[in-house]
């Protein structure tokens, strides 16, 4: 398979597209000074413990707390805290864990109140950035993800990826990972490490102990809440992750990226880093290899397949949900049975592509057309997980129920991605009807109320139209200054000349806007 990175810098955000033989599969969009990633490490406090949650809120420095489940603390959690607080304190100084004595493991049906309490000291790592109103998930069960390697902190177990298949090349991985890996520091045996030489292997491990020694470093006399490891931006974690031999072009449009990305590659795969090139031409990156028209045939609520088949994707609090439909593919030849067959059969591989593209988690059901033959429906199910095995992210299939729906469960670890590739009518937002004015001003108060007094919003930034703008600001004691006695929080307001007279926009102190 042909792989091509495709990656447009810009001021604000990077966005990467991953082709493979030329079709759109992934796409990443990462803003400049992105914090609370997947991977990172900080050193945070608990602020509240639920006991009917078993989990605790951490103070990580985001806005809303981070949630921490008894479940996610790891077995070795004590061992940690015991590190942690020695560590912080400046009575440990070293980075080596080989005298370090590791405490007795916690039981999986423990009570999170034995283990944590209120204002302690706690290292956690982003497991689930924030998504929507929730804050991030962490968890205590710290990993560093290598090229080949992942290490463990506090364990002595080397573990092997179970898609090596050969137990002799099995146990010579595990022998030389047991002869070269330090004390109280466990390994896992990633795929990619098969065949590896031992110096890849030993570098790679070198890698992974240099980068504990610095979060030890970082936590001496830190003071929380402290981002003490940063993972790797989400270009270099893409080809961490997925660089292979069918992986033969990466084009990027920034001269510093350039260098830093064949730098990057020159440290775990040599011979690869000519495949780096930068992109000079005069029309934007994305519009040159055709990435522009494939997000705006792939996005949107209806996704239509070259041979006439659409699917049909809704979005719901709970779960996802898509429609398969025939539209004009009939072949007049074949019975119902083995047209049925043939659009899902199609279908099954869009839908694995629209997962991976839009990065969709949680519940997914589709309703696929009915087949009545068990046979066939064996045959999607089969097709379907051969197609999802590309996927990186982790996720259950089930198979299909005598109404032909399918349901699937996908790892959810960052906001799902949502291109608009439709506009709504500026004024009445699709509805046909629009508000009165008269009860327009009303209608933004209580929108600032509930941020400022409900969800505590810092930074708050309102954008409406130049009329309005006056509106809100003129006069000796203008209403912005009411809100200021009222609220006891500064709103800073900006004015929009492209916005219609009754749209206004809420955005916190990081621009992103807050829906409503």
């Amino acid at each position: 398979m042909n792989k091509e990175l495709i990656i447009d810098s810009r001021d604000s955000q990077v966005e990467i597209a991953l082709l493979e033989d030329k079709a759109l599969v992934e796409l990443n969009k990462q803003k400049s000074n992105t914090n609370f990633s997947v991977g990172d490490v900080y050193l945070g406090r608990v602020r509240k413990i639920m006991p009917g949650l078993n989990a605790a809120f951490i103070d990580v420095g985001y806005e809303k707390d981070a949630f921490l489940h008894y479940l996610d603390l790891g077995p070795q959690i004590r061992s940690l805290n015991k590190l942690t607080k020695i560590t912080v304190s400046g009575k440990f100084k070293g980075v080596s864990l080989d005298r370090f004595k590791l405490e007795k493991d916690i039981e999986k049906t423990g009570k999170i109140t034995e283990v944590l309490t209120t204002g302690q000291n706690i290292v956690v790592q982003i497991a689930k950035e924030p998504i929507s109103t929730k804050g991030p998930r962490v968890s205590s069960e710290l990993s560093f993800a290598g090229r080949y390697l992942v290490l463990v902190p506090f364990s002595n177990r080397v573990s092997i990826s179970q898609k090596i298949k050969s137990n002799e090349e099995k146990n010579r991985l595990k022998r030389l990972i047991m002869s070269i890996k330090p004390a109280n520091l466990g390994v896992i045996i990633r795929t990619v490490a098969e065949n590896k030489k031992v110096a890849d292997l030993d570098a790679d491990l070198k890698g992974l102990v240099e980068k504990w020694g610095a979060m030890m470093k970082s936590m001496r006399f830190a003071k929380p809440p402290k981002r003490i490891v940063s993972e790797l931006d989400r270009t270099s974690t893409i080809l961490r992750d997925i660089l292979s031999e069918s992986f033969n072009s990466i084009i990027l449009n920034d001269n510093v990226l350039y260098e830093e990305t064949k730098n990057y590659i020159k440290t775990f795969a040599p011979e690869k880093a000519n495949i780096v090139k930068l992109y000079k031409g005069k029309k934007p990156i994305f519009e040159n290899f055709g990435i522009d028209r494939q997000i705006q045939n792939s996005f949107g609520k209806t996704v239509t397949i070259r041979s006439g088949i659409y699917l049909i994707i809704e979005h719901t609090e709970a779960l996802h949900v898509v429609d398969i439909n025939s539209g004009h593919r009939v072949n007049k030849e074949n019975s119902q049975e083995e047209n049925a067959l043939a659009v899902n059969m199609e279908s099954a591989t869009e839908l694995a592509r629209q997962l991976r593209l839009r990065d969709m988690g949680g519940i997914i059901v589709i309703d696929f057309i009915d087949m009545r033959a068990a046979v066939n429906r064996r045959k999607l199910f089969q097709h379907l997980k051969e197609e999802m095995s590309k996927d990186r992210a982790k996720h259950t299939i089930l198979p299909p129920s005598k109404f032909g729906l399918v349901q699937i469960t996908r790892q959810r670890v960052r906001p799902e991605l949502n291109v608009q590739v439709i506009e709504k009518c500026p004024v009445c937002n699709g509805s046909g009807e629009i508000k009165p004015s008269l009860l327009f001003t009303d209608e933004i108060e209580n929108n600032i109320k509930y941020l400022l007094q409900e969800q505590n919003e810092k930074g708050l930034r309102l954008l409406v139209h130049p009329f309005l703008h006056a509106y809100f600001t003129k006069g000796l004691i203008s209403r912005r200054v009411k809100w200021y006695f009222k609220y006891k929080k500064w709103i800073h307001l900006q004015e929009e000349k492209s916005y219609h007279f009754l749209e206004y926009h809420f955005f916190n102190k990081n621009m992103d806007e807050i829906n409503l």
